[in-house]
């Protein structure tokens, strides 16, 4: 794997990402995911639809895409505000910290307050990469989140991780760019915004 990529993928790069459960906080709340076997079935679900949705448009990125207009159509493929908004946001994120760590002029390419994975397909240049890196960031997240939201083993959580189809969603995702919908996340990303009390993700 690329180091670029390695570096994005990393939880420790300072892109913001620690701070979204990617719907796991809403769906721990809910009582939807309270153990290994319910945290494998929400991460397997997340991968296979908004995973490969951003693995598709970081893949389309790296290969020299319209940014503009690539930007425009996956705001188009979410259709939840609160889903965009978490999209800007860590995208926001990853371009300020990007900035630091690779400063050129193609960053300038991107499109004001870009969704993330333009941001990651336009570092990483290489879209297999690039769509394995955004379909990883999809459940390590969410994994990571439900370790710290309910206590479960994080030997277990990264097990079910490692056994994920993350590679075969990557290389789906080179091959087209996905329309695919996943209205239970949208469904849990506006209850989350909603939710009055005390959160520990912004999404």
């Amino acid at each position: 794997m690329m180091l670029t990529a390695l570096i994005l993928a990393d939880s420790r790069f300072p892109g913001g990402g620690h701070v979204h459960s990617g719907g796991l906080e809403e769906a721990a709340a809910r009582g939807l995911v309270h153990d290994e076997p319910t945290l494998e079935s929400f991460l397997r679900g997340r991968l296979l639809t908004a995973g490969l949705l951003a693995a598709g448009f970081a893949a389309a990125a790296a290969r020299g895409g319209d940014l503009g207009r690539l930007d425009a159509e996956l705001d188009a493929r979410t259709p939840s505000p609160a889903q965009r908004e978490a999209s800007r946001a860590q995208g926001r994120g990853m371009l300020r910290a990007a900035r630091r760590a690779w400063p050129h002029a193609q960053l300038g390419l991107l499109p004001p307050n870009p969704h993330q994975p333009l941001v990651i397909g336009l570092l990483v240049g290489e879209p297999y990469e690039a769509a394995l890196t955004c379909a990883y960031l999809a459940v390590s997240g969410p994994a990571s989140a439900a370790v710290r939201l309910l206590g479960l083993d994080p030997f277990g959580v990264n097990a079910i991780v490692a056994a994920l189809p993350v590679q075969d969603v990557a290389s789906r995702a080179c091959k087209e760019l996905p329309a695919l919908g996943s209205p239970a996340l949208d469904l849990l990303a506006e209850a989350h915004v909603r939710r009055e009390g005390v959160r520990l993700f912004g999404s």
